[in-house]
């Protein structure tokens, strides 16, 4: 069932076909998350930004804002193409019209990944202001990147073995 915002903005011609609706079934991480379109499940990877790991400070809450804005909400989904795990690249629409992925940034709970969004200045913008407020991750002295984080757990599985 839709929203009244995403049925207005089907309505209003503001969705594009390739844009769906669908319900947050599932949220795996703070920028992964599972959302039901008709009887399928898809597995979104929210574009432009990376949260830190669950095992990482602020990971949980990361995790935790992005269920309280949207689990089982009916969004906008505005996919890209796929990640090497299979996964939707997509900017999700949340039923305020607001985009998930910029909240997350807004709330210092993720940062820009430059790496697959260079052209995305209005995301650099929000990560910037939200570590000049120290929001979030960006009130610790040096918080560490999680592709840096994710980076330094191989090595270390590497070395054990």
């Amino acid at each position: 069932m839709l929203t009244n915002l995403a049925l207005l903005l089907l309505l209003a011609g503001a969705a594009s076909p390739q844009q769906w609706t669908g319900r947050v079934v599932g949220i795996q991480d703070g920028d992964t998350l599972t959302v039901l379109r008709g009887a399928t499940q898809i597995k979104i990877r929210l574009h432009g930004i990376d949260c830190p790991e669950t095992a990482q400070p602020f990971g949980s809450r990361a995790q935790q804002k992005t269920a309280e804005l949207a689990f089982g909400r009916t969004v906008i989904v505005q996919p890209g193409k796929a990640d090497r795990y299979g996964r939707t690249l997509a900017v999700v629409i949340l039923p305020n019209g607001h985009s998930l992925n910029d909240e997350l940034l807004r709330a210092g709970l993720a940062w820009w990944y430059r790496q697959y969004a260079p052209k995305e200045r209005a995301l650099a913008r929000l990560e910037d202001a939200a570590r000049e407020a120290h929001l979030g991750l960006w009130a610790d002295q040096d918080p560490t990147p999680p592709w840096l984080w994710r980076k330094a757990k191989k090595a270390i599985s590497r070395a054990s073995q």
